[in-house]
């Protein structure tokens, strides 16, 4: 069996789940159940983010201990994620002991590599990020991601790690289409040229930071949140039971937000670590951002999405199919609560759920065809490789044009409600019908897996109609 590793980010928990999380966290469960579909033995890892400065402000607002805080938020995402029928493997804390310890571990291995010095940083902070920015990062003097309040000056000891030592082994990787890992191609060709433009030595440690991992050779100091956070994804293999085989992971799914964290720092940690060039992660794939309705998405604004809003209105499958449909791959993705709703009516309701109760109306109480055939059986190579390109839109598309879209037309253009229900040509008619149905059931079992099982399920033995529509119009 083949090993399949993929991952999300660590959601930061400063904030409750949202569209964005969503986003990511649904397409890794789709390329997920994929590769289960295919029969490789998978490992799907997400979690949450847990230290650092800004959840030990979060925590003081509520008059919180910092644990007791992200013992009563990290649970909020962990069901938010299962009410989406999301089956990740594992869920991890950064406020795991085990993670913790990996975490001293690797990091003791990089300072024993000599990669590790303590210098004075003086310079602009994002709290909003928990991130050093240089001047080139600044919009307006602020981090264009957060308030201008949430951008200060920050002056303080730290270890720094010897960012600039594995810039040029990071470039050849990337440049060498063999071991290149940034995918897609904008994205690398961003990262290579912010390499070749100069790159610091960053801090590794922070000074007044009370809430996090402290530095193994320095207990004054505690562990850069960020260096903290990558670590989860080794660290997960070497504490979840039968995982160690696992590394490295086959696909890290992030947010462009984060593309820097996770193509140059993480990776040069890796092999500041002592990991050899095919122990790196394979694959880190970048998707862009949604926008509501054209604007950013903020709280202030009040047109933050959450997963349950997209639960209630359309249904876990449905939900799930509308992520996948306009997921932000190379570019934002506009979408908005009455686009959904439009989209969800036009290929839900009243296309794909009207089929299956009109051929399950037509084949009232007539035994379903081909009694053999394999509900367990293969995606198409073509649905495959777009899913493991993360082209989830392409892939549906397929799966519509190719069956549900067909099958609407040969009913149509057949017109077997005409024709007696022992016609032979109307049997033949529907049953062409139905063998569509079924292929496009499997195909979309990785991104609706309940609709396909249903679907599968009525067309199986004696076909009755539907008591209510798989999709109801809203």
């Amino acid at each position: 069996m083949k090993k399949f590793f993929i991952t999300t980010p660590i959601y930061y928990i400063n904030d409750i789940p949202h569209i964005g999380h969503t986003c990511t966290t649904v397409a890794a469960d789709i390329a997920a159940r994929t590769h289960k579909l295919l029969k490789d033995e998978v490992f799907f890892l997400t979690g949450t983010d847990e230290h650092g400065q800004k959840v030990a402000e979060s925590a003081a607002k509520e008059n919180l201990k910092p644990i007791d805080y992200c013992d009563k938020i990290s649970p909020r995402f962990e069901e938010a994620w299962k009410n989406l029928n999301i089956g990740f493997d594992f869920f991890i804390r950064t406020t795991n002991p085990n993670h913790e310890k990996v975490v001293g571990e690797l990091l003791q291995k990089i300072y024993n590599n000599g990669d590790a010095y303590k210098d004075k940083y003086e310079g602009w902070y994002c709290i909003g990020c928990e991130k050093f920015l240089t001047e080139t990062e600044l919009v307006d003097g602020h981090c264009p991601l957060h308030p201008p309040e949430k951008t200060v000056i920050k002056s303080e000891e730290n270890w720094f790690f010897k960012l600039s030592k594995y810039v040029p082994k990071l470039i050849e990787l990337i440049e060498n289409n063999e071991t290149n890992y940034i995918f897609p191609e904008g994205k690398r060709s961003e990262i290579l040229a912010k390499l070749k433009a100069g790159v610091r030595d960053i801090s590794l440690s922070r000074e007044n930071v009370e809430w996090g991992i402290s530095v193994p050779w320095d207990t004054k100091q505690t562990v850069y949140v960020w260096f903290d956070a990558l670590i989860n994804y080794y660290s997960a293999t070497q504490f979840v039971e039968g995982k160690k085989d696992f590394w490295p992971a086959n696909v890290h799914l992030i947010g462009k937000e984060i593309l820097w964290f996770h193509t140059v720092i993480w990776q040069a940690m890796l092999l500041s670590a002592g990991f050899t060039v095919d122990q790196l992660p394979k694959k880190v794939y970048i998707h862009s951002f949604y926008m509501i309705d054209g604007q950013k998405m903020s709280k202030s604004l009040g047109n933050v999405i959450s997963p349950g809003q997209l639960v209630e209105l359309f249904g876990v499958d449905g939900a799930r199919y509308l992520i996948a449909r306009s997921f932000p791959t190379e570019n934002d993705s506009d979408v908005g609560i009455e686009r959904f709703k439009e989209k969800y009516n036009a290929d839900l309701a009243n296309n794909l759920g009207n089929l299956v109760s009109r051929v399950a109306k037509l084949s009232e109480n007539q035994s379903s065809p081909n009694p053999f055939f394999d509900k367990t059986g293969s995606l198409d190579k073509n649905f495959v490789k777009l899913i493991d390109n993360f082209k989830f839109d392409e892939a549906l598309s397929w799966i519509f044009n190719e069956f549900v879209d067909k099958t609407n037309n040969y009913l149509n253009q057949e017109t077997p409600w005409k024709l007696e229900k022992e016609d032979p040509k109307r049997k033949e008619v529907l049953s062409v019908c139905i063998d569509n149905l079924r292929k496009a059931a499997l195909n979309l079992q990785p991104i609706m897996p309940e609709t396909s099982k249903k679907i599968l399920d009525i067309f199986e033995g004696e076909i009755k109609p539907l008591e209510k529509s798989l999709f109801p119009r809203i």
